[in-house]
């Protein structure tokens, strides 16, 4: 029931925020409209609404000067074997939260650090650091495409484990640090549909006998806008290395719900991934939707403007 308790507070939180913009929302609606489509201007913005999408990042870089702080929480599995009423569909557990300041440098360029609560499979007590670079900008006419390129460390400074046949056993420092490097490709085909693709590499230091060290996969998301603030979005990576070796591991499917504000942006999505980090949810998901093993999750995040 704390997780519970946690959920409200930050729910209530966002949806306060929320409150306190809504009639300028109302208002600003149409302004919003002239922003995304200013005829002078030649790039195509707002392909999506956050840098994030779900579980991964999204072609969206913050402004320069802008400063974001990023709150993501997971439960735990509303079905299956570890769900249902008993834990009350997920609620009763935490599978990972995440704090995270984010930003711009330029308006191409931002860095962000995280720490992660970590799954406890196999870690715990993550930090997350990442460097991400607008290389293309959409334009009305001309680039039919934005791209952006993404990468990231990850390290664990949890207690290493003295059972040697443990990933957490961590003989050296190094093995404690895996990294991911991404290319994020997108396309606002109209004003309510965004497609992506995102070929990522994902490469670990230390793994079990059952995996292997580099990992390839290739994300796909679309994002449908439903009305100018709201969108839903689905997200899936495919990993296509280690099949004859790597038993048990799923692909990380996820679907949301987001409300975009000024300042602000809420995501409420189900997922099977109890990860956040591509280093996480790409080679660690093995939860199956099929069998119930999907859970709630939520991100708010609050721009601060310089000046």
């Amino acid at each position: 029931m704390k997780q519970l308790i946690t959920f409200s507070l930050f729910l209530s939180a966002g949806m306060v925020a929320f409150a306190q913009e809504e009639d300028t929302l109302v208002e600003a609606t149409s302004e919003m409209e002239e922003v995304t489509e200013i005829p002078d201007d030649p790039f195509v913005r707002k392909t999506y609404n956050a840098t994030r999408i779900i579980n991964g990042h999204s072609v969206e870089t913050l402004e320069k000067g802008v400063l974001e702080f990023r709150i993501e929480h997971r439960f735990g599995d509303m079905a299956g074997d570890n769900g249902g009423a008993q834990n009350f569909f997920g609620f009763d557990n935490a599978a990972d939260i995440r704090f995270a300041f984010e930003y711009g440098i330029t308006d191409k360029l931002m860095v962000g650090l995280g720490r992660n609560k970590g799954t406890g499979e196999p870690y715990r007590s993550l930090l997350d650091g990442f460097v991400k670079y607008r290389l293309l900008h959409q334009k009305t006419s001309g680039m039919p495409i934005s791209m952006t390129l993404i990468g990231v460390t990850t390290g664990t400074y949890m207690k290493a484990s003295d059972d040697i046949s443990q990933i957490s056993h961590f003989p050296k420092w190094q093995h404690r640090l895996a990294y991911s490097t991404q290319v994020n490709i997108a396309r606002k085909f109209t004003n309510w549909l965004s497609i992506s693709l995102m070929p990522t590499f994902v490469y670990r230091n230390y793994v079990g006998g059952d995996d292997v060290n580099a990992l390839f996969a290739l994300g796909g998301s679309a994002k449908v806008r439903i009305t100018p603030t709201k969108a839903i979005i689905v997200e899936y990576y495919q990993t296509f290395q280690g099949a004859d070796v790597r038993t048990g591991f799923k692909n990380s499917l996820g679907i949301a719900y987001e409300w975009d504000t000024f300042g602000h942006n809420f995501t409420i999505n189900l997922t099977n991934s109890r990860g956040f980090i591509e280093t996480q949810f790409i080679p660690y998901t093995k939860e199956d939707w099929l069998k119930g093993q999907f859970r709630l999750g939520f991100s708010i995040s609050r721009k601060f403007m310089r000046g």
